[in-house]
């Protein structure tokens, strides 16, 4: 089979319409070392031989780039499991495998095989870049739910009024926040078509209540102010999202879909 410029630049720029997930014990790991594009590791961080790897493979990708006429723009480099294949973020885009020689890259689960449970190797290097990213998050951006009593666990979840299972997990808001997780709503509008809805929430003098009446099929008046929705949406597809509701936790790690509160609450402890 003969790709395209064009169906490689689609699967570079994510899996947002491959289909939605709604509406729709891990083993120690070999340490991993990290190169950005900017400012290459030092240090304890990586060999030199590793460091100047990583330097070749962000050049050669860089020039495979260039002549493929593809616009993406290499922001980490990080070592996985698997000799002689590492983990790629880009700018925008979800981040890619490729191949120490720069000639193959793909986006797709690695799954190493051995133990009674599968272990996805990109999962914690993912797990990592969401972790910073929810932290840099400003919560008077977020729509949160905050526990009651004591925090145990935090989630955020990207979400859109005009899905079901975001509603149905919506429905159970009092008894997760009674097991005290604090939900952290990111608007993630499904299509363009409910942007508006979206910021029309996020627009809401009470957030809160406008979210509860959207989500349950009233429709609200325009949007009149300047809202993070499609900020939010973007940052989504950089990470991965593809459906909603995606939930993660603080630490980045993606839990599922829709979840029920004790399935979700296990997730959590475990």
């Amino acid at each position: 089979m003969t790709f395209t410029r064009a169906k490689i630049v689609m699967a570079m720029t994510l899996a947002a319409g491959l289909g939605l997930t709604a509406c729709s014990s891990n083993n120690d790991e070999k340490k991993q070392t990290t190169l950005t594009a900017s400012a290459p590791a030092t240090g304890e961080a990586s060999t030199l031989s590793e460091r100047n790897a990583q330097q070749r493979l962000v050049k050669t990708l860089e020039q495979h780039f260039k002549t493929a006429g593809i616009q993406a723009k290499i922001t980490e480099v990080k070592t996985t499991e698997v000799p002689n294949l590492y983990w790629v973020s880009l700018e925008g885009m979800s981040a890619v495998y490729a191949t120490s020689d720069g000639k193959y890259i793909f986006q797709g689960d690695v799954i190493r095989l051995g133990d009674k449970q599968l272990h996805n190797v990109g999962e914690s290097l993912q797990a990592g870049t969401n972790k910073q990213i929810f932290a840099s998050l400003k919560k008077q951006d977020l729509l949160i739910y905050k526990a009651k009593g004591e925090t145990k666990h935090v989630i955020y979840v990207f979400t859109d009024v005009s899905c079901p299972y975001c509603h149905k997990l919506h429905e159970h808001m009092d008894e997760l926040n009674s097991k005290g997780i604090e939900v952290r709503y990111i608007a993630w509008p499904r299509g363009e078509q409910f942007i508006p809805a979206m910021e029309s929430v996020w627009c809401s003098q009470d957030r809160h209540a406008a979210f509860d009446q959207a989500i349950a099929g009233a429709e609200l008046p325009a949007a009149s102010c300047k809202t993070p929705v499609r900020e939010h949406y973007q940052l989504g597809l950089n990470i991965g999202v593809n459906g909603t509701p995606a939930i993660y936790s603080a630490d980045g790690v993606y839990l599922g879909g829709y979840l029920s509160p004790s399935e979700l609450l296990k997730r959590l402890n475990n």
